[in-house]
């Protein structure tokens, strides 16, 4: 099998003492390709320098909503020009955070804008964050979609099975990590919402080193790629297909968006 992982911070220092071996244990259950997401400039380095030293990582570059106060006045402009790399294929982590109070409201949809702008300009999917804010993503989601094509991914989807149809309508792929896997009734609209999306938009990810999935849940507090077999499996039970059936299509989905079909 050859899964995708979409989503994964292997730059934080979670994985500094060991990501030889996670990336061993990645291969062993065929994780053979990796996005690094960067959340800040520093980061965004980081995640080029890793897919520099890993072939089956490839980077986004971007800064999260949750970072946006901390940016200094050039991070962005040094954003644009790492954007240019050969190794980096999407742009991100962006969107908005409703929960966390680290950025005011205004300045997160500054730089979601910037992101939003910039994929289309460059024509790099950009990876969308949101948290306890679909209210206002949405409406800047349909703008950007009227101004032109919208290509990305919101990651780690929390929504219900109107947005996450509403998003592939807009042009985007939803992809889902370890929550999905969560059998508490509290997740009940997100297990619909990933049986509503098309076959040709679903992702799959880990969002390491967070949402480790069930079975490991309380047990691993670190995830890692190699767990997004875990959740691979449960959204194949939750859709109704062989789980090879999934692997196949999540990975041709994600080389076809990250531009790596051949």
């Amino acid at each position: 099998m050859s899964f995708f992982d979409t989503h994964a911070h292997l730059d934080q220092e979670d994985f500094a003492a060991d990501l030889a071996e996670v990336m061993e244990r990645a291969r062993r259950l065929g994780v053979d390709r990796i996005l690094a997401v960067g959340v800040t400039l520093a980061s965004s380095r980081r995640a080029i320098q890793l897919s520099e030293t890993y072939p089956e990582i490839f980077a986004a570059v971007g800064i999260h909503p949750n970072s946006t106060a901390e940016a200094a006045a050039g991070d962005w402009a040094q954003i644009v020009a790492l954007a240019d790399h050969p190794r980096v294929k999407a742009l991100g982590e962006t969107g908005l955070d409703r929960h966390w109070d680290f950025a005011p409201k205004a300045l997160q949809q500054d730089y979601f804008d910037r992101h939003l702008r910039l994929s289309q300009e460059r024509n790099l999917p950009v990876v969308i964050h949101c948290r306890d804010a679909a209210d206002d993503l949405m409406p800047r989601l349909r703008q950007a979609a009227a101004r032109g094509s919208l290509r990305g991914i919101v990651h780690a989807f929390s929504g219900d099975a109107g947005m996450a149809e509403e998003c592939v309508a807009l042009g985007l792929h939803v992809s889902f990590a370890g929550n999905v896997t969560y059998s508490n009734k509290k997740f009940e609209l997100l297990r619909s919402a990933s049986a509503a999306v098309p076959s040709d938009r679903l992702l799959i990810e880990t969002d390491s080193p967070y949402l480790s999935p069930e079975p490991l849940r309380g047990r691993q507090k670190r995830n890692e790629p190699a767990c997004v077999v875990h959740t691979a499996r449960r959204l194949a039970e939750l859709r109704c297909v062989p789980l090879d059936e999934l692997e196949r299509q999540t990975t041709a989905n994600a080389r076809r968006l990250f531009g790596l079909e051949s």
